[in-house]
């Protein structure tokens, strides 16, 4: 019993190694290749996505840091997005767009859009003119008295006034251009209404198809002609500036008012033509020569001149 008492106690350690076929070191690896694959995408993403003018100013940059930190350029943080093209233009795939940079397709204008919304604000002020002029005759007791023979419409070319004869009432002397005093008064008033418009004026005479008799080969072309002058006279002593006339035509009987009755009163008459935009440059463009009735009252020219009062 003493001997058992004096057996030495054997102590056995055993010491753990990790790895092993249970062992947690190869999630390591794997986690570390997996972030690594991620990164690789990644960085395929963004060289597939980064512009032609970014990747030329990354590789500047890694040749000349220092230059292109300093004097700034493509690449050096112009733009605000690093997807196609960069900047606010995404259809942009060549080059890059500086912050504030308006792309030159940008600073192109629509011309028809432009076209088109000028003649919208021309139709509006040409009738707006027409509704002052209306007001003008309501107001004004000389033009009330004479409402009937001013007529006013649009037209293709533009605002027309026309004043017209009465039977018992001509607008001037029989077969002269003397104006009579109450045309002048309504040519006065119209002269001032119409100087305050930026638009250009043009006048045509015209007369009915009675015929004039003359034994020196005056006709109602050169009455017309004549009668639209003495218009356009007043017109300015009224108050209208000289240089807004852009064009002056006598049409004889060549466009009459009223094409059933030839010999009508209201065919004797003078036609304002207040012009918009496209009229304007037609007439600039082609003489009056070239272009007979031009008043949106396209009738064929007689053969022999007609004559008229």
């Amino acid at each position: 019993m003493a001997d058992e008492g004096l057996r030495p106690i054997i102590v056995k350690r055993i010491k753990k190694t990790a790895g092993g076929h249970h062992g947690g070191a190869w999630k390591i690896a794997y986690a570390d290749f997996v972030t690594a694959m991620m990164a690789f995408f990644l960085l395929m993403w963004l060289l597939g996505s980064t512009t032609k003018g970014d990747l030329n100013g990354i590789s500047d940059y890694f040749k000349t840091p220092l230059k292109v930190a300093m004097s700034g350029g493509s690449g050096s943080g112009d733009s605000s997005s690093v997807i196609q093209a960069g900047g606010r233009d995404l259809t942009r795939r060549d080059g890059q767009i500086k912050k504030g940079e308006i792309p030159a397709t940008k600073k192109t204008y629509d011309l028809k859009a432009a076209k088109e919304a000028l003649e919208r604000e021309e139709g509006l002020r040409l009738k707006q003119l027409k509704a002052r002029i209306e007001a003008t005759i309501e107001a004004n007791p000389l033009l009330k008295k004479y409402k009937n023979q001013l007529l006013l419409d649009l037209t293709s070319e533009g605002l027309r006034i026309q004043i017209v004869d009465e039977q018992n009432r001509p607008m001037f002397a029989l077969a002269r251009a003397e104006l009579q005093p109450y045309t002048r008064d309504i040519l006065h008033v119209i002269g001032i209404v119409l100087n305050e418009v930026p638009n250009r004026i043009g006048l045509s005479g015209h007369t009915d198809s009675t015929p004039y008799l003359s034994d020196v080969g005056y006709s109602n072309w050169e009455l017309s002609t004549e009668r639209a002058n003495a218009s356009r006279r007043e017109l300015i002593i009224g108050g209208m500036a000289e240089n807004k006339i852009l064009r002056v035509v006598g049409l004889a009987s060549a466009a009459n008012l009223d094409r059933k009755d030839p010999f009508n009163p209201i065919n004797r008459r003078i036609s304002i033509i207040v012009m918009n935009k496209k009229t304007e440059d037609m007439v600039m463009r082609d003489n009056a020569s070239q272009q007979a009735p031009s008043e949106s009252e396209s009738a064929p020219a007689p053969t022999a001149p007609a004559a008229a009062k």
